[in-house]
């Protein structure tokens, strides 16, 4: 019988997708620990996270009571053993698919047999994620959209061999933080990816052809379809490099053309553009803070 989801870890939370899921759980009231290998990474996110807070104290958003609450349930540590009394672990480590099961194969070394462990991955197949745990039955995939803490989408996904009630835990303890769950096939890009990568790639391979500025590229799509974000834009939250290691998960599973990185992204990274988080991609930035704070 799965527990009641009271301690939620995050692995790989020194990322922005990491520490934005860590703001999502303890926001919505649940002890949160968050994991990386890297104490550097860990500062950065959590000064970042602080700041994030500060500035929906500042619109009104939250009260000082509440923001110290929330950042009182939050935690950071660089040992794997902390999380043995997570009742639900997140992974949102880089998207490889040995990374990701050989994290899974650290967390069952440590983690009570209840404990439900869920994928954030984009690409990947949840059921060969769950192939690197020898509990398959608990894991899920729980896709975020990016910025977690601003999104409320999430892409649910059982594995093969996902138990049903261990899925309808994680997707109460979805609801519960606040986020709109969507369940969808364990298939390459799930639905957001399937459309999403070889879209941005297409715009990106717009700015390489000289079809116009990454500037007007997205006013156009922002203007004309509606987005609030375009697409290069969208790219360099993300992280260039983010979007390489997307299109070589994504494409060797479709062979969609499309999904391939283009020469230009991989240019740009060799370069160190790697979007936000560098301060410069197809757009500059003043400062790589948390999106949103």
């Amino acid at each position: 019988m799965t527990k009641t989801i009271q301690t939620v870890g995050v692995c790989g939370a020194a990322g922005t997708m990491g520490a934005g899921i860590a703001i999502v759980a303890a926001r919505a009231g649940f002890r949160t620990i968050a994991f990386d290998k890297s104490p550097e990474g860990l500062s950065r996110a959590a000064q970042n996270t602080a700041a994030f807070f500060d500035k929906s104290v500042q619109r009104g958003k939250m009260d000082t009571r509440m923001r110290d609450q929330i950042l009182a349930r939050l935690s950071a540590t660089s040992e794997i053993d902390a999380l043995s009394d997570c009742d639900l672990v997140i992974e949102a480590v880089f998207e490889d698919i040995g990374v990701k099961k050989q994290l899974l194969a650290e967390l069952d070394a440590v983690c009570s047999p209840e404990t439900i462990f869920a994928s954030n991955t984009s690409t990947l197949s949840i059921t060969e994620i769950a192939s690197g745990s020898t509990r398959p039955e608990r894991v899920v995939g729980m896709h975020f959209c990016l910025p977690a803490q601003l999104m409320k989408l999430v892409e649910m996904t059982p594995g093969i061999l996902t138990d049903p009630g261990v899925f309808a835990t994680a997707w109460n303890w979805t609801e519960q933080s606040g986020q709109r769950p969507v369940r969808t096939q364990d298939k390459p890009g799930f639905i957001l990816n399937a459309l999403l990568v070889p879209f941005n790639n297409d715009a990106i391979r717009a700015v390489e052809a000289g079809v116009a500025s990454a500037d007007d590229i997205d006013r156009a799509i922002k203007v004309a379809l509606g987005y609030k974000m375009g697409p290069l834009e969208l790219i360099d939250l993300i992280g260039l490099d983010t979007q390489i290691r997307l299109c070589e998960a994504f494409y060797p599973t479709t062979l969609d053309p499309r999904a391939s990185a283009p020469p230009l992204l991989r240019r740009m990274v060799a370069a160190g553009l790697l979007g936000r988080k560098s301060g410069r991609g197809f757009f500059e930035y003043e400062n790589s803070a948390m999106f949103g704070a």
